[in-house]
């Protein structure tokens, strides 16, 4: 299969399951026209975390990296009145336009963005008591997945679950001898994910309008 074809099979996933929602397509078109990279999650993609985090009844959200907003729309949509998001973004200029999108989509009273290092942010999450997050996404800066997933444990609760996109890499994670940090990070997740006795993990390869890679997911089965 090619790049067309994975592209064009997610295109006719999203018009059949997925349909035409103007907050959504506004965000991406923001983000387009601000220069943001589209490194954004596929619509299907953004709608898989939108029922997972319905699925875990999550009334407490922590996303790793915002970009425009446009998982974060996904994921704030899950939330039950008075459900809240913390989002964390570095860039002054992504976390810009996704504040803009979050007050079109109506979720500005849902999102706390905060702008900053998130190795710096997590700390003061952490000393403002925010958790037990119910739900951590993680889709920031790979070589950092280590760092994210240990605060992610420390932030969350038996029955959390813990998300972490890009790990597939388009199968350079197998590559040990890659000098690339972004390939080391994921390489360093996943040994930390097959020696942490207090999480069930498991990764899937996915492909589509976003290349080839994949997510893992960890479900926190031991206290934390």
């Amino acid at each position: 299969m090619s790049q067309q074809q994975w592209t064009a099979v997610d295109r006719y996933i999203t018009d059949q399951l997925a349909p035409h929602d103007e907050a959504l397509e506004e965000a991406l078109r923001a983000s387009d026209a601000a220069g943001l990279p589209a490194i954004h999650v596929a619509p299907n993609q953004g709608k898989f975390l939108h029922l997972l985090a319905r699925l875990q009844g999550a009334r407490n959200i922590l996303e790793v990296g915002t970009l425009g907003g446009y998982s974060t729309i996904w994921l704030a949509r899950a939330l039950p009145p008075g459900g809240r998001l913390v989002t964390l973004e570095m860039d002054p200029k992504h976390a810009e336009v996704a504040r803009a999108n979050l007050a079109r989509a109506g979720l500005s009273e849902v999102v706390d963005l905060r702008v900053g290092k998130a190795l710096d942010t997590l700390p003061l999450i952490a000393a403002e008591k925010r958790g037990p997050f119910d739900v951590v996404f993680i889709d920031a800066d790979k070589r950092s997945n280590p760092d994210y997933f240990q605060w992610a444990l420390k932030l969350t609760r038996k029955g959390s679950l813990i998300i972490i996109d890009n790990v597939v890499r388009n199968g350079a994670v197998v590559d040990a001898t890659s000098t690339d940090p972004n390939i080391q990070g994921v390489r360093r997740l996943y040994e930390m994910l097959a020696a942490e006795p207090r999480v069930s993990t498991t990764a899937v390869q996915t492909v589509g309008s976003k290349g080839y890679d994949g997510f893992a997911m960890a479900l926190v089965t031991g206290d934390v």
